[in-house]
């Protein structure tokens, strides 16, 4: 019991030091008297606790807002880096996520067969837009990407291709007219 206590007060300790620069966060912490690490577990208790419950459909909203706004926040911190690596973690995790919401709208019923399933929903999304989990990469590298291989890629290729040939014979046939005149 004692290293449990102790894990959680060096957790404490370091939301502290990683949030001490945060004004808004200072405000409050000198407003309440109550730490900022305290502030910030309460904050996500309550935010969970309102997504597990799902008051009003609100569940719906709070994933949709945690799934948009960390891991927009980390794809402006990877646009500024020069490595790659965040890059396809980043552009996995965004792959991830449209396809939730495209399932999510086409396919209501699921919404109604997972119990809890916005809950479920933050916590997946929070752990695969962390770039530090690798989690958006490895479902990417071990179930996307392999998918994609073996049934999406010759058709899209193929697809683009004609795409390609059609926009350069129509440019073709306009340039033709245009000159003709």
């Amino acid at each position: 019991m004692s290293d449990f206590k102790s894990s959680f007060q060096s957790q404490f300790k370091q939301f502290d030091q990683q949030f001490a620069q945060n004004a808004f966060l200072g405000n409050l912490e000198t407003k309440t008297k109550i730490p900022r690490s305290y502030l910030i577990s309460a904050f996500t208790f309550i935010y969970l606790l309102l997504t597990f419950l799902n008051i009003g459909g609100i569940g719906q909203i709070l994933s949709n807002f945690a799934g948009f706004v960390l891991p927009t926040y980390f794809s402006i911190q990877a646009i500024k880096t020069t490595t790659k690596d965040d890059d396809m973690k980043l552009l996995s995790y965004w792959i991830i996520f449209g396809f939730l919401n495209v399932i999510e709208f086409w396919s209501g019923a699921i919404i109604y067969l997972i119990p809890f399933y916005w809950f479920l929903k933050v916590i997946f999304l929070v752990y695969i837009a962390i770039p530090s989990t690798g989690g958006a990469f490895m479902i990417w590298s071990k179930v996307i990407e392999p998918f994609y291989d073996q049934f999406l890629a010759s058709r899209a290729n193929k697809a683009a291709n004609n795409l390609k040939q059609s926009v350069e014979n129509a440019s073709a046939s306009i340039a033709t007219g245009i000159s003709r005149h």
